[in-house]
């Protein structure tokens, strides 16, 4: 039965879910030059060609980058750009052919009957192409979902009780997805899936590449999250955890601002889907499916150039002088946050007030003028965090004010930039001192300003006689603390500590100074927000190299959709196929992993079912069969689960010990005969046991295994790491290797591999003048591919005459030396019962069981 959210996905591609009208006009999907627009019209296919004559982005944000507003005269609406926005700024990444396109909505609702001739306008004037939410499914999107549930729960805080957040509503999430379909129809609409490249921005569309990657298997798509990525303590809460987790992961590169959000990304993929990550040359990799999503680190920068032509203004010179007046004699700080629950702006007066308290020499001489933007978002929690900061500050003048004196200073009303960025460069101080918070980027243009620019320095004087200088308090947890390391770092729950950091930036001489604001505008002025694209678009053109190198199909319904992407040689192998050549040899072997293969990992029960066992005895009994079990486990229980099967081969231990049939002795590998070095190995094991909770050890005759498949996720795979470095250098001198599998660390003799054991039967049965025909050999885990390997290297030599027919098959879709796959135990037991039909047409033991042979893919 498909999930309740894939069942909603389903209801949103059929349209039921809501009444969202389609657009009046689809617009054309391929633009050859700026505002010349081709007549191909469609959605295209997957490979189709491209008409482009140049390099495109497409740029999919919540809001597109634009100012509206109606003609009083005409009632017209009137477009202009909005040029202190990021998605503006961020073309300077790219070269300067490159056409950019912005997918999003508008912040202005706009009737039905207009809403075709916007679109155009906006598309022909601005390569503008908006999204037209319906105005209850923008409510639930942006202002339900997004700012009552992602919002808050991004920023770590939970709704344990109905006064502290909302709780998840899943008419609520649905408008998120019905949202996000939105957003990618439009996308699909003008893009050209071949060549262009689609970067998506921000937690509003978590669920958007899902969407484009159903429709277009290698479409080049990347993604940046803007706000923090919570702890997986935190994520785990959220209902529809994988149906996002997913949705990323559809995205061939995730940026993050900061190592700890995309370690959190990395831990909640590690723990929910059961991912594991590496770092590749540099670059942190996810294997999904085959295709390998890369991780990206990197804050977003200033736009210098948009700071300094702000500078430069004469409105801005007359303003510095005007402030420069009015707190002459005072040390100005400054702060500048948006009115919000999480930008800790009452802490941030409370640490003032314990400041004013603990040296009264400052009273009369210091002020904190506070900036507030406008909230982004409404509600009860909102107005709190305004009524308790205005009553804070309130406090705070009357108990340290006078009337000629006001210690806070509160500007809550829209603040023009040039006002702002007069702030910035009197300032002596700014202080960011949220409990939570994304890329802040308040301290860069703080920076920039304070280092001014010729033309401002010569009007107001500023900076002529001493070099600029500048000091900053930021919060450990906002996103450009890492990269500010001359900043003084605070805990802004610690008001105490935050008002001695305070006192420090003030007092601080200004050599100090000098050199903190050298270091952090070379940092700034060098990682502006060029950079940052520039550098985002680089990655994600290295990410997508492998597109059209690979086969690509989909699998899964519904939010859990994904892109299988492996080698063009690599395909499921068909039961019809391989049985068609079974019938034509007839000296065959038959190689078969134990756990994952014939019996399932996960199952409780680790012996074979009586259909195991009865299809191994059929192919076992069929004079032209040499079949061997070849498993890591020991040779007693694998002698006991499968003593039916008389002519069956078991391998034991990876090949250490092995028989040919239950009538012959078991042999043991001549390579190892020292196993002193377990005397060694089996207290170290321990000590990892005793301090990993979940993890124990399996003693078997030839080796030792460490199994942490029970273990918390991170701390099993970070001890796992430990304990392999550690039995690597005791063991350095001794006959043994160290590897590590799927949640395991085992210990072994050196030379014993299941690779070893295809060799031996292969070289066997030519020796004996019976050289295989038809070789078939099946696999889940790492140990398996050695046998692969093996059977190529002992086919290709020279001894053979013909080489035979090779079936080397690993279970799962995933990259491995083998050439075919099946998805799972199942599929392996439906294909031996076809061989096992095949070699005894009328077997009784499948009387009632009806045998379906699949076309190959």
């Amino acid at each position: 039965m498909a999930s309740r959210s894939c069942a909603n996905f389903l209801d949103l591609a059929s349209g039921n879910l809501l009444d969202i009208p389609h657009t009046p006009r689809p617009l054309p999907r391929v633009m050859t030059v700026p505002g010349i627009i081709s007549d191909l019209d469609g959605y295209g296919s997957n490979d189709g060609d491209s008409d482009v004559c140049h390099e495109r982005k497409i740029i999919v944000a919540n809001m597109l980058p634009l100012h509206a507003q109606r003609d009083k005269v005409t009632a017209k609406w009137c477009f202009s750009l909005d040029e202190d926005a990021l998605l503006l700024h961020l073309k300077d990444g790219f070269s300067p052919e490159t056409e950019v396109i912005y997918v999003g909505s508008l912040k202005v609702e706009i009737d039905a009957s207009e809403q075709e001739e916007v679109a155009q306008k906006l598309l022909e004037d601005f390569n503008c192409v908006p999204t037209f939410l319906p105005h209850d499914l923008h409510k639930k999107f942006y202002h339900g979902f997004c700012k009552q549930q992602l919002w808050p729960l991004f920023h770590y805080m939970l709704p344990m009780c109905p006064d502290h957040g909302d709780r998840f509503d899943r008419v609520l999430w649905q408008a998120y997805v019905s949202a996000n379909k939105i957003f990618a129809d439009k996308v699909r609409e003008v893009i050209n899936p071949d060549d262009d490249y689609v970067w998506v921005q921000d937690y509003h569309l978590m669920v958007l590449p899902t969407f484009l990657r159903k429709r277009f298997h290698r479409v080049k798509l990347g993604f940046f999250l803007h706000s923090p990525f919570p702890s997986s303590e935190i994520y785990r809460t959220l209902p529809v955890r994988d149906e996002i987790l997913r949705g990323l992961l559809n995205c061939d590169l995730i940026g993050f601002q900061t190592f700890d959000y995309a370690r959190h990304f990395l831990s909640c993929c590690s723990r929910m889907l059961g991912l594991d990550y590496e770092s590749k040359r540099g670059h942190i990799g996810l294997d999904y499916s085959g295709r390998t999503v890369y991780i990206k680190i990197l804050p977003v920068g200033v736009h210098m150039g948009r700071l300094e032509s702000v500078l430069n203004l004469h409105s801005t010179s007359a303003k510095i002088k005007e402030i420069q007046k009015q707190f002459e004699g005072k040390k100005l700080i400054l702060g500048v946050d948006d009115m919000d629950i999480f930008k800790g702006i009452s802490l941030k007066f409370l640490a003032v007030e314990q400041l004013l308290q603990q040296h009264p020499e400052l009273q009369g001489k210091l002020v904190l003028v506070q900036i507030v933007n406008p909230a982004r978002s409404t509600g009860k929690d909102v107005q709190e965090a305004k009524r308790e900061t205005y009553l804070t500050a309130e406090r705070i003048n009357e108990t340290y004010g006078s009337p000629n004196y006001e210690p806070v200073i509160l500007i809550d009303r829209p603040v023009a930039r040039y006002e702002k960025s007069a702030y910035y460069a009197v300032a002596e101080c700014c202080i960011v001192n949220a409990v939570r918070d994304g890329m802040n980027l308040v301290p860069y243009k703080y920076i920039v300003c304070r280092q001014g620019t010729p033309h401002m320095d010569k009007e107001t004087g500023m900076n002529l006689v001493s070099p600029p200088t500048s000091m900053l308090v930021v919060s450990e947890f906002i996103g450009c603390s890492p990269s500010l390391s001359g900043a003084i770092r605070v805990n802004p729950w610690d008001t105490d500590a935050v008002a001695e950091a305070l006192n420090l930036a003030i007092t601080m001489p200004n050599s100090e100074k000098q050199l903190r604001h050298e270091k952090h505008y070379r940092y700034v002025s060098s990682h502006d927000v060029a950079y940052w694209a520039r550098s985002f678009m680089h990655d994600l053109d290295r990410a997508c190299k492998d597109h059209y190198s690979k086969r690509c199909w989909g699998i899964g319904l519904g939010l859990g959709f994904r892109v299988v992407s492996l080698s063009p040689s690599f395909r499921k192998l068909s039961i019809d196929h391989i049985v068609s050549t079974y019938k034509r040899t007839t000296r065959r072997a038959i190689f078969l992993d134990y756990d994952g293969t014939v019996v399932p990992q996960s199952s409780i029960i680790k012996s074979p079912s009586p259909e195991v066992i009865s299809v191994l005895s059929t192919l076992c009994s069929d004079p032209k069969n040499t079949v061997f079990i070849v498993s890591g486990r020991g040779r007693s229980s694998l002698s006991e689960w499968l003593a039916p099967c008389e002519r069956l081969g078991i391998a034991a231990e990876h090949g250490y010990f092995m028989r040919w049939n239950e009538s012959t002795k078991w042999e043991s590998c001549n390579l190892a005969a020292d196993l002193d070095w377990k005397k060694v190995v089996e207290p170290v094991m321990r000590l990892y046991t005793e301090t990993t909770d979940g993890s124990n050890i399996e003693i078997k005759e030839s080796a030792l295994v460490w199994h942490h498949q029970d273990a918390d996720p991170d701390f099993g795979s970070c001890q796992a790491k430990e304990l392999m470095d550690h039995l690597e250098n005791v063991l350095a001198n001794e006959p043994a290797v160290v590897k590590r599998g799927q949640h395991i660390v085992e210990v072994k003799p050196q030379g014993v591999s299941k690779g070893l054991v295809a060799e031996k039967v292969l070289s066997t049965m030519v020796n004996d003048g019976k050289p295989p025909d038809f070789v078939m050999c099946i696999g889940d885990d790492r140990s398996d591919e050695d046998m692969f390997e093996g059977i190529f290297r002992t086919i290709s030599s020279p001894s053979l005459s013909m080489s035979p027919e090779i079936f080397a098959c690993t279970v799962g879709q995933k990259p491995s030396k083998a050439k075919y796959y099946l998805d799972d135990t199942t599929d392996v037991v439906r294909l031996l019962q076809g061989l096992a039909t095949a070699s005894n047409p009328k077997p009784r033991y499948i009387a009632q069981i009806q045998v379906s042979f699949e076309s190959s893919i």
